[in-house]
């Protein structure tokens, strides 16, 4: 029974001491600029995904082409506003701290393979409207929305480790917890 208690205190104490460790603290601090845009950039993800997943449902209704050619500009304008908001968090990156940079860098192959199969699925749409319920538009579809939805969630569990390692630093101080 000792075993198995010291095994789940194990975890924590090792993260506890090797918040405030010497590889720490000459680390960069968190940018609250880049935080800001990340935050930002988790909104539009989690719109991007709410509109991916919702057309990947068209492919169980009887949904008129005109419908999956509204969703699928949406869609491209998301994604779209996105590498826009990317370009942003690029130019940030020179101030951001190593985790934050770590994210940044998470973001662009989501939005490349995001970009590619609203690409796909646009010129499905112009070129066979009629032809929009065979496999290959729907692994279309579906890949979309999983990337999508892949992406919201990598970006908010980014913004709430900032926000949980933000809260610890200040419990930290508060605590008035000596540093190595």
């Amino acid at each position: 029974m000792n075993k198995r208690i010291t095994k789940l205190w194990m975890g924590p104490i090792i993260l506890l001491a090797g918040l405030g460790g010497p590889a720490n603290a000459a680390a960069v601090p968190d940018s609250e600029n880049v935080a800001k845009l990340l935050s930002e950039a988790k909104t539009m993800a989690f719109q991007l995904k709410e509109d991916a997943v919702a057309m990947e449902g068209f492919t169980r209704m009887n949904v008129s082409w005109e419908s999956h050619a509204a969703a699928i500009n949406e869609i491209k304008d998301h994604v779209n506003a996105l590498e826009k908001h990317e370009a942003k968090l690029k130019d940030a990156r020179g101030a951001a701290s190593a985790w934050q940079k770590t994210a940044i860098d998470r973001i662009v192959p989501y939005l490349d393979e995001l970009e590619g199969y609203t690409s796909a699925i646009i010129e499905r749409i112009n070129s066979q409207p009629k032809r929009l319920f065979t496999d290959e538009y729907k692994d279309f579809l579906e890949a979309n929305a999983d990337y999508a939805t892949d992406l919201a969630g990598m970006i908010a569990d980014f913004v709430d480790y900032g926000k949980t390692r933000d809260r610890m630093e200040r419990l930290g101080n508060k605590l008035e917890i000596p540093r190595r």
